[in-house]
């Protein structure tokens, strides 16, 4: 039975704090897309397609074609930043996309000014905030739900998404001011410094039924108050961490490990990276969060604790140094020591020159347009089918996280399937051998 999902009429405004490498590499490059100038690659809701049906019925739709998701003609950029730097004037500095390219698309760009921004500094110490808000946690909530009611107004938009692409804040766990709805308020009138700004971004997004995407590793909306309120103004939220560079490559490589029944002994990852993530995380508390976030992909792939004769002694070490003569151009180098038949000890080696941003861009554009569609469709709560997109993936509580990216892929284009009333995809496919085994 297919879902009954509102259509994606009018205009849709992204709204993103952390108007920075990422940010602004996912605003021009949608601006060059709508000119007709690049292609988005690397953008599933764009470029990929879906099987449906049987394979004998050749239907492999676009995405886009097959889902209402908001037209990249209808979508209107807006955000916050500590710097007061318009777009196009944060692109050049951020050094990403080449200067030609960003001139072409300039006009668009320097239309869109930052907001003063919820900034703590105490959560990434080595920004120096220049362009920020004052008042308590609660005023500084109230203050980002008018920017957001206004935005919508003045740039007469019918729904808006925030997906949060600010720096990764400093790790802490969660507390009891965290776990309700209620102690999270009092503890915004309170002003308690343990509410860090991502979530007062989301508190206001969820507060007035704008979905809400976490692109970095904080805890932000994976506590249980921010679950309550996304459940009470049935809005949709997903996290946490874009899946970009050497996480990525970890989550293609080890399930093909996995799937062989082949041992890992040791998975040494170490990356340079120069852009202002890489300056916020060489503070050790920030790259702790980080941290965090990486190491539980491999352990969530590989289950040492079902399969201890493989992975039961598995050393995993990661280290992220700023280098900031490679600006947005990350190097990760990976050691990984395996073994097979017999115990026999072999290693794989993998050195990735990726862009931190054109990486991210693409992730941050699909986590919009399906917030918005889910949004349409009344799911509200976490969306773990976006899992796909995501380092450290939010799932229900008591729930393991998957982080197999092809199983990920599975689910997310089952849930499609599922939305639009199509057989979800099993590839068994024993029904094409029916005649072979009936004649045995």
């Amino acid at each position: 039975m297919k879902i009954n999902i509102k259509p994606a009429e009018g205009k849709l405004g992204i709204l993103i704090p952390g108007l920075g490498a990422v940010a602004t590499t996912l605003i021009a490059g949608v601006e060059a897309v709508k000119k007709g100038i690049s292609q988005p690659i690397g953008s599933l809701t764009q470029m990929g397609s879906i099987r449906l049906g049987k394979r004998t019925e050749a239907r492999h739709p676009k995405i886009k074609d097959f889902v209402p998701l908001a037209n990249l003609n209808d979508v209107v950029f807006g955000g916050w930043d500590v710097y007061e730097d318009n777009v196009y004037q944060a692109a050049v500095n951020a050094k990403v996309l080449e200067r030609d390219l960003l001139d072409s698309v300039r006009e668009g760009l320097e239309s869109i000014v930052p907001m003063k921004a919820a900034f703590d500094k105490n959560y990434a110490k080595n920004l120096d905030g220049t362009h920020i808000k004052t008042g308590t946690r609660y005023e500084l909530a109230q203050q980002v739900m008018e920017d957001i009611k206004n935005f919508q107004k003045d740039n007469g938009l019918d729904r808006v998404v925030l997906v949060w692409c600010g720096s990764t804040e400093v790790y802490f766990e969660g507390s009891e001011i965290h776990e309700t709805l209620a102690a999270f308020e009092q503890a915004l009138k309170d002003d308690d410094k343990r509410i860090a700004p991502s979530m007062i971004y989301a508190y206001a997004a969820l507060k007035l039924g704008v979905p809400f995407a976490n692109g970095a590793p904080n805890l932000t909306v994976d506590i249980p108050a921010m679950i309550e309120l996304a459940k009470l103004t049935k809005t949709p939220i997903a996290g946490k961490d874009f899946k970009t560079g050497q996480t990525l490559m970890k989550t293609v490589l080890a399930p093909g490990l996995a799937a062989r029944s082949l041992g890992v002994h040791g998975w040494f990852s170490t990356n340079i990276l120069g852009n202002r993530d890489g300056l916020v995380l060489d503070d050790p508390d920030n790259f702790k969060t980080k941290e965090v976030s990486k190491l539980g992909v491999l352990e969530d792939i590989l289950r040492p604790e079902d399969n201890p004769e493989l992975y039961g002694e598995i050393f995993h070490k990661i280290r992220i140094n700023y280098y900031p003569p490679h600006g947005d151009n990350k190097e990760s180098w990976d050691n990984i020591d395996i073994f097979g038949w017999l115990g026999y000890k072999m290693q794989i080696k993998i050195n990735f020159l990726c862009r931190d941003s054109i990486l991210a861009a693409p992730i941050a554009l699909d986590l919009a347009l399906f917030c918005d569609m889910a949004k349409r469709a009344n799911m509200s709560g976490i969306q773990e089918w976006l899992s796909f997109y995501l380092k450290s993936p939010q799932t229900a509580p008591g729930l393991h996280a998957e982080n197999d990216i092809f199983k990920q892929l599975i689910k997310l284009e089952n849930t499609l399937r599922y939305l639009m009333g199509e057989d979800l995809i099993t590839h068994l496919g024993l029904d094409y051998y029916d005649d072979m085994f009936a004649g045995q």
